[in-house]
């Protein structure tokens, strides 16, 4: 065993995955043919989590204990605590065969994302909101945020270009992790929304089996995953100057 994967790992390190067992075809091209479904996914996903999380924790830090601070964290907590499937289920039942207004299934045109980046999306915006919240009201509450506002400097000069800029470094890296988990955890809402990406194909090759592509997927979803966090801390090392890469 131990010599068969030496030998697939030295294949594989020069773009050869190998053959599927099922699809009788190379696992690189169909893993290639099915990844852009994924990444246009997890794009829509993480940009849908960003817009909703960090206006929402920034909205919670500038009023602790609020009741904007107290629907973000009820709304932090059903995130959290709502399984993705289930979810899933209930937008079809209310968006699609109540109302009738989105497709159930599919990926022909962008309706077809629409509830798919919801369900993904809302299920990774509570920990950004929650480390946006954390991170801006230790920025805030520090000296250089209240030198500025002895200066009198315009309240969302200091929001925006001295505080969000500070506390939203660890929230990049974060954003990278999740969206690392998205294209992994995509299995289960290509699934059930019929989305033809590389998670509904890696569903389908553990239930026939197929080894090389499912060695193939995970291959794929780990150097994503490698490359995600690498570019999250060069973002990073842009966004505070205190970060330098030797």
């Amino acid at each position: 065993i131990l010599v068969q994967y030496l030998d697939w790992l030295q294949r594989a390190m020069g773009g050869d995955l190998g053959k599927s067992y099922y699809f009788r075809t190379d696992v690189s091209a169909l893993i290639g043919e099915r990844l852009s479904t994924t990444m246009t996914l997890g794009v829509c996903a993480i940009t849908f989590a960003i817009v909703l999380s960090v206006p929402l924790g920034v909205a919670a830090a500038i009023r602790p204990n609020s009741l904007i601070d107290r629907l973000a964290l009820f709304l932090s907590v059903m995130g959290q605590a709502l399984p993705s499937f289930w979810f899933a289920l209930m937008l079809i039942v209310f968006l699609s065969v109540n109302l009738r207004i989105l497709p159930t299934s599919g990926s022909d045109t962008w309706l077809h994302f629409v509830m798919p980046t919801i369900v993904l999306g809302y299920y990774a915006a509570p920990a950004i909101m929650r480390l946006t919240r954390t991170g801006m009201l230790e920025v805030l509450s520090t000296d250089y945020i209240r030198t500025a506002r002895a200066k009198g400097l315009r309240p969302w000069v200091v929001l925006f270009k001295h505080a969000l800029r500070n506390a939203i470094i660890p929230v990049v890296s974060l954003a990278a992790v999740q969206f690392g988990f998205m294209l992994g955890g995509s299995i289960v809402v290509e699934t059930i929304f019929a989305l033809h990406g590389a998670g509904f194909l890696a569903w389908e090759s553990i239930t026939r089996n197929d080894l090389p592509t499912v060695q193939g997927l995970i291959l794929v979803f780990s150097l994503f995953y490698i490359v995600l966090t690498f570019f999250a801390d060069l973002l990073n090392a842009w966004l505070d100057p205190r970060i330098r890469i030797s």
